[in-house]
């Protein structure tokens, strides 16, 4: 049965409106004042309420206000009941939530279609909210899906790697990975994918598994170039998929030491290293060519390096620079390799530490664009 709080200092009113509600087989529930109203109000969790604006303590306006800021109360369909008839009377009432008006004297048969038309609206709500319950459910399970199929650190006599990501939404259009494809030949990549969400993620999904599973033909995934040219054939933009996606993959030798790699309009790795006089130097390991899916013909390149001992390699998407800052410019790739070169002289640097650094700098509460990074440590010679 639907519960109806009805709230009136005034007692025959609040009679005559009970006994018609009753009537029309409602369960109603009273309060004298605005105080008690709100007691029950929190209390029972009513469909509706229906509250007079004039009463002595607490009024219908105020008891309208405390009602729509309550989340568990924000979808009740609140009915002030008024012998004020100013626009201007109304627009107060708007402005603090109210969702219906009902002149006095009141009208019986315009009070009943009202109440059943104000119903109407509060389960249209309620089925809303559940909706998005649901909903929100299902991708916060897509997101730990998704979290569950990226690497997880990885301690190897050659190589140390960590990672982070940090979707802006509960999914996000970065992805990464790293694996070996024989016991020398190391394999990493990362990528952005155009947008954010849910039709941002599934692409990233798509190209993980993919590679992951080598499946792409006629390519050879030793060669950067190749496998960007095979993602760029399989991944084309259409008129009904607008996405596309910039990559930055390399390929590590651990016995000769060097380093493959070719970019898809991804912004550079970034390699440190120390010189002979501990100075520390930062290389950006960048290649030419377009995001891969805007251009059948796009051409991709390789480049080397070779990687010294104890280096430092940082793969990373846009977001961990294009963060706001307080002065209204974004941190940009310059003052992030800073930020970097900082975190080096760090005695334990971790890469929480980094990103603490990264979310204070954010003016805002949560980051506007996804965002992650691959951290590789270049062990010694064994």
């Amino acid at each position: 049965m639907v519960q109806i709080l009805l709230i009136d200092d005034d007692r025959t009113i609040r009679l005559l409106l009970e006994r018609t509600l009753k009537r029309q087989g409602y369960d109603v529930v009273c309060a004298d004042d605005g105080q008690e109203g709100l007691v029950k109000a929190k209390e029972l969790h009513p469909a509706m309420i229906i509250c007079d604006w004039v009463m002595p303590g607490i009024s219908g306006l105020e008891v309208c206000r405390q009602v729509k800021s309550l989340p568990d109360l924000a979808t009740t369909f609140f009915i002030l009941l008024t012998s004020l008839g100013s626009v201007e009377d109304r627009v107060k009432g708007l402005d603090v939530g109210a969702d219906d008006f009902l002149c006095k004297p009141i009208e019986m048969n315009e009070f009943i279609a009202r109440i059943r038309a104000g119903l109407r609206l509060h389960q249209l709500s309620q089925d809303l909210t559940e909706q998005k319950r649901l909903l929100e459910a299902e991708l916060a399970e897509a997101a730990e899906y998704f979290s569950s199929i990226l690497p997880e650190p990885l301690q190897h006599p050659c190589v140390t790697i960590d990672s982070r990501f940090l979707p802006s939404s509960q999914l996000g259009g970065d992805g990464f990975d790293y694996f070996w494809l024989d016991n020398d030949h190391l394999a990493l990549y990362l990528l952005d994918v155009s947008g954010h969400g849910l039709r941002s993620a599934l692409p990233a999904l798509a190209v993980i598994n993919l590679l992951r599973s080598q499946n792409l033909s006629q390519v050879d995934y030793y060669q950067p170039h190749e496998v960007l040219a095979g993602l760029n054939k399989t991944f084309q933009m259409t008129d009904i998929n607008d996405k596309y996606f910039t990559i930055w993959y390399g390929v590590y030798n651990g016995k000769s030491r060097e380093l493959i790699y070719a970019s898809a309009g991804h912004p550079p790795a970034i390699l440190l290293t120390q010189n002979s006089q501990q100075k520390l130097t930062k290389t950006k390991l960048k290649t030419r060519g377009l995001p891969v899916g805007m251009f059948p013909e796009a051409k991709y390149v390789n480049q080397s390096i070779n990687i010294d001992s104890l280096s430092k390699l940082y793969v990373f998407s846009d977001g961990v620079y294009e963060i706001e800052q307080e002065n209204g410019n974004m941190i940009g790739l310059s003052n992030f390799l800073f930020m970097l070169e900082d975190y080096q002289k760090d005695n334990s640097p971790n890469l929480d530490c980094l990103i603490d650094c990264l979310k204070r700098s954010n003016v805002k509460e949560k980051f506007d664009d996804d965002l992650s990074i691959i951290e590789v440590g270049f062990n010694e010679s064994v």
